[in-house]
């Protein structure tokens, strides 16, 4: 039996395209950022809560990649901000703390240690990932959580947006998670609308807007930081389920005035949680209904891990376990985050990638993806993750974590960190001394590995003090008002 020409020239010409991805993508991709606020790595379906509910982003996970090593680039949500912002180290930008931070050393009588000022605001010498796309014909809109300086000026449409909803200095809703929000840069809605539908509302209406040009569009929510505020069918419901939950133990260890959360039962939390899956289910449901998911890249991840640990007991939301501690720490569960890239055709489906990333890696992977020239003295922290997205592979290199604060009432010190294939090593500024982990063997980091690799915890070290000393910063010197 013969085959019409008409499927040879299939064959032989178009499937090989769409098998690579070449077809239907003449026009620049348009570019979907959504991060989330203090989500943690453990608190979503695909990578294993028992407690949250969370089908759309694990639909979301299931139709794209998923990297099972992503990190943010601070345990804290400023400077992992301004690194995803520049393509650079929290360090090399001097912006190590979240904004304002604990500037005065004077009062903090029972830390060892004090920090050097450091910049607070995002350098508008920078070039940022809005600035790149936006000079290369896209339109760019930015809503929900910025935190990247204290004045207008430091506000996202200085820093490449041309539109900016709800963006400003604070790092949570000030008016809390139901309107009216008492936030100048974003109108108040009815009485009772919920915070994380609203931003949505208004990244739909945008990008329903764009006719003519590729869009970038930087969903930041503010959900699922501080304060625990779900709406009450919500709460009501995982009151419920966790009455029908057998744990073990009280779910909380104490280390001095910290506690630390050791599994995920909040109910307020995971209603913050499906109220956010709800609105990624949303966005998902209209890209599909336009067509715009076939030529749409979406980018999904968090600002660094979950909050389980703080000096009040109450207002801890997650549990990270078993990943240690979180938010302000450099421990796994203060770093490891979720992250997604999803779009059809382009990276296959299920894919998973164990391969080591960072946040500073986003701004270049982006570019390439777009077909976008790279910016290499900007984002040169950062390397494309284009091949891994494509099933190739990607030359090896360590990754840097540069910590030098007091994480408040979370408990975390000073710290600086390096990874380096499967081991991890992280310096404490207080005791002036190192923790080596092998994470593949050890990934809740319980036992240091000092003593059974001795060369390689020297190696480390000696790398990551060489960083320290690379970078524009200070470290930590002692507290001359320090009272034991």
């Amino acid at each position: 039996m013969s085959i019409p020409l008409r499927q040879w020239f299939f064959v032989l010409f178009l499937l090989p395209q769409v098998v690579q991805g070449q077809i239907g993508q003449e026009d620049p991709p348009n570019i979907l950022f959504i991060l989330v606020d203090d989500l943690g790595y453990h608190d979503l379906g695909y990578t294993g809560s028992r407690f949250y509910e969370t089908p759309h982003i694990d639909q979301l996970a299931a139709e794209g990649m998923v990297f099972t090593n992503a990190y943010a680039a601070s345990p804290i949500c400023s400077p992992s901000r301004a690194a995803i912002m520049t393509g650079k180290y929290p360090a090399r930008l001097n912006l190590t703390d979240y904004i304002p931070g604990n500037r005065h050393y004077g009062p903090h009588k029972d830390q060892r240690l004090a920090s050097h000022p450091f910049k607070l605001f995002l350098d508008p010498e920078e070039t940022t990932i809005a600035e790149a796309f936006k000079a290369n014909g896209y339109q760019t809109f930015f809503a929900g959580k910025w935190h990247l300086g204290e004045n207008p000026v430091d506000f996202p449409e200085n820093h490449g947006f041309d539109l900016n909803l709800g963006g400003n200095h604070t790092g949570h809703p000030a008016g809390g998670y139901f309107s009216p929000y008492s936030n100048p840069q974003l109108q108040d809605g009815p009485v009772g609308e919920y915070l994380t539908d609203r931003l949505t509302d208004e990244t739909i209406a945008f990008i329903s807007q764009q006719n003519d040009r590729p869009f970038f569009a930087f969903l930041s929510y503010y959900t699922v930081h501080l304060p625990l505020e779900g709406k009450p069918e919500k709460v009501k419901k995982y009151l419920e389920k966790r009455s029908q939950m057998q744990y073990e133990g009280e779910g909380f260890d104490k280390k001095g005035k910290t506690y630390l959360k050791n599994h995920q039962d909040n109910a307020q939390y995971a209603a913050m949680v499906e109220s956010l899956d709800e609105n990624i289910g949303r966005i998902m449901e209209f890209l599909s209904q336009t067509g715009l998911d076939r030529n749409t890249l979406i980018i999904f991840t968090s600002d660094n891990g979950g909050m389980s640990t703080s000096n009040i007991m109450e207002q801890i939301p997650t549990s990270n376990a078993p990943l240690r501690t979180g938010k302000g720490y450099l421990h796994e569960g203060g770093l490891r985050v979720p992250l997604i890239f999803r779009w059809p055709g382009i990276i296959r489906a299920g894919s998973k990638n164990e391969v080591p990333a960072t946040g500073t890696d986003l701004f270049p992977t982006l570019l390439e993806m777009a077909g976008l020239p790279s910016l290499p003295e900007q984002h040169r922290d950062g390397v494309s993750l284009k091949p891994l997205l494509q099933g190739k592979k990607l030359a090896a290199r360590p990754l840097f974590w540069y910590f030098p604060h007091y994480s408040g009432g979370l408990g975390g010190r000073p710290a600086a960190s390096i990874r380096e294939g499967d081991f991890k090593l992280i310096y404490d500024f207080e005791e002036n001394r190192s923790e080596l982990y092998n994470l593949k063997e050890d990934e809740g980091e319980i036992s240091a590995r000092n003593e059974k690799y001795p060369g390689k915890s020297k190696r480390l070290n000696k790398k990551l003090q060489n960083w320290i000393k690379e970078m524009p910063v200070l470290v930590p010197f002692p507290n001359p008002y320090y009272k034991p």
